[in-house]
């Protein structure tokens, strides 16, 4: 089993390989949440202390789930802190996922093997729902 400092240092990784131009704004944790069958990932700015809590999906603590998925997810919500999205700055733009913009920005910075990896393993991953 997966636990938060696993993420921890995923976070650190890609953070320090990929998204290096990124500031640190505010302090930024992460951790596992609830487990659920559709949202992978989430990034909220946390108002009391002004901190940015990413929360990633509770399943992907079974070490079943691929790796590149919960990378994949880590780095998805970068690209909205990047962008301004629950960040104590301002946003760059009003929709977060709006033409594309999320696998255009992983692809920028060398995330493509993660975004052909995720939109191979999501419909697996859906078709065994059914």
């Amino acid at each position: 089993m997966r636990d938060d400092s696993y993420l921890d240092k995923s976070l650190g990784f890609i953070w320090q390989n990929y998204f290096a131009d990124v500031p640190v704004k505010n302090k930024v944790l992460i951790r596992f949440g609830r487990s659920a069958l559709y949202r992978f990932g989430s990034i909220r700015l946390r108002h009391r202390d002004k901190s940015t809590q990413i929360t990633i999906n509770g399943r992907f603590r079974d070490e079943r789930y691929p790796p590149e998925i919960i990378d994949h997810t880590i780095a998805h919500e970068l690209v909205h802190y990047a962008q301004g999205f629950s960040t104590p700055g301002p946003r760059l733009s009003r929709y977060p996922h709006r033409g594309g913009v999320i696998d255009k920005e992983l692809k920028n910075r060398g995330l493509y093997n993660l975004v052909d990896f995720y939109k191979s393993w999501v419909k697996d991953y859906i078709n065994s729902l059914k």
